[in-house]
């Protein structure tokens, strides 16, 4: 007889006791504990019968409770399990599959834990709140996944801070006429008198050295403004000197910073410069000097140096690119394994910096640990953290777990019984004892079976 036949014949004899008992429960005239007797019976008989098709159900499909209880798991809030059940053939191969176990890397399962976020932002959670939680989402890629948000919401330069500012030519139209400078190269054309015609050097005075007239101012002078300065004093000597200037080599004070920066032939190659952020806030860049940065953002800086630069020499834009932040560290001392100073690669907290000094140890007062911390105006704060709960495991979501800033100072103290036990030690072991020594000898006496003494030193 197979499964089917068995549901049915047990089936069968449910309903006709279920009907016996109905019918003479509802006979008139019997006493009222017959009557109370004949319903208890019956609720026995229906009762036998549901744990018997349940029993039967689970023989003809195992494990399909389970599988329906793990996707019941998996399902989020508002969708129905069902959508997390397996489908045709897959069903049958699940019923004897572990489904604690992540079945692929998009197969992750959920889990039960406490989520502080459910405190709204105030209060703490316990264990007995721990709820459903999608806990490894990318199974076991874990450690590269979850991008999470930004540390902060923009970084703002520091001492210490080290930036590669890059330099590009950017060959642009310029909004003026170009001004000649000190060292750039033109040469001048008479078409009245050949003897006139040379190349000439803007000198480090800012002038030409021309026959006849001499030193002529040339800085600060576009190429046409020059043209006519020359051709109005050479009417002096010429009815028309017929003057004109060409420019040869110019832009040499963007070249000279050009030159300066120039690393193309170096083991990095391109044009940049390295600075580092002085005590004092400032970095030192090539024609501009000293340029205070300190608690300016990326872009602010780049703001700053491009408006310095172009009251210097046109063309010319720079970009700052941090390559090394300054070096951050958290200090623990006190009741730990390995005190000392740790680098603040990352965000850390309380627990973590415990962690990276060894752990605490045994008489370690983990209910008083003591946090101090420099404002922004060097001005000193201090807190007191209770994380013993915590650390033996017992709240989950500790308020007292806080994030440790720069050159912050953990101090684990001593518990007051060690604080007795080196205060004993101190004074009557190395103190007192120490100055006056005590010894004491010790007799004992034992009576002897045949009544003797017998007296060992």
């Amino acid at each position: 007889m197979n499964n089917s036949q068995n549901s049915m014949l047990a089936r069968s004899r449910a309903a006709r006791w279920t009907n016996a008992l109905r019918r003479a429960c509802a006979l008139d005239g019997w006493p009222l504990p017959t009557f109370i007797t004949c319903v208890l019976l019956l609720g026995a008989a229906v009762s036998q019968m549901n744990r018997h098709l349940a029993a039967r159900a689970s023989a003809a499909r195992p494990g399909q409770l389970a599988v329906e209880q793990a996707a019941a798991l998996r399902a989020p809030a508002g969708i129905s399990p069902a959508l997390f059940l397996p489908s045709g053939p897959e069903r049958e191969l699940r019923g004897s599959v572990n489904l604690c176990q992540a079945l692929g890397p998009a197969a992750p399962y959920p889990i039960r834990g406490v989520d502080a976020s459910d405190t709204g932002g105030c209060g703490e959670l316990h264990w007995q709140t721990a709820r459903i939680l999608f806990w490894q989402a990318f199974a076991q890629g874990e450690y590269v996944g979850h991008a999470r948000t930004a540390h902060v919401p923009e970084y703002r330069l520091r001492v210490d801070d080290e930036l590669e500012v890059v330099y590009r030519i950017t060959r642009e139209e310029t909004s003026r006429p170009y001004e000649l400078n000190v060292g750039d190269e033109i040469r001048v054309e008479s078409f009245t008198d050949p003897n006139l015609n040379r190349s000439l050097v803007v000198q480090p005075d800012g002038t030409i050295v021309l026959p006849i007239l001499n030193e002529v101012k040339a800085t600060r002078r576009s190429v046409a403004q020059l043209r006519e300065e020359l051709q109005e004093q050479y009417r002096k000597y010429y009815n028309d000197p017929a003057i004109t200037v060409l420019p040869i080599k110019v832009n040499t004070r963007l070249e000279d910073i050009r030159a300066t920066v120039d690393s193309r032939q170096g083991l990095g190659g391109g044009q940049f410069r390295r600075a580092r952020v002085t005590p004092e806030g400032t970095i030192q860049l090539p024609a501009i000097g000293n340029t205070f940065v300190q608690g300016m953002t990326l872009e602010e800086v780049q703001r700053e140096l491009n408006h310095r630069y172009a009251q210097e020499v046109e063309g010319l834009e720079v970009t700052p690119v941090l390559v090394v932040r300054a070096p951050r560290y958290v200090y623990v001392l006190g009741e730990v394994a390995k005190p000392g100073r740790y680098d603040l690669t990352g965000p850390t907290t309380a627990m973590q910096a415990i962690a990276m000094a060894g752990s605490w140890t045994v008489g370690g007062n983990t209910r008083q640990i003591v946090v101090f911390r420099r404002g922004d105006d060097w001005r000193l704060l201090a807190t007191m953290l209770d994380l013993r709960a915590a650390l033996y495991g017992k709240k989950p979501t500790p308020a007292d777990e806080i994030w440790l800033n720069d050159s912050d100072t953990i101090v684990v103290p001593k518990m007051p019984i060690k604080v007795v036990d080196e205060f004993i030690d101190l004074v009557f072991t190395q103190g007192i004892y120490g100055v006056v020594p005590f010894s004491f000898n010790y007799t004992f006496v034992e009576q002897s079976a045949v009544g003797g003494v017998v007296v060992a030193p």
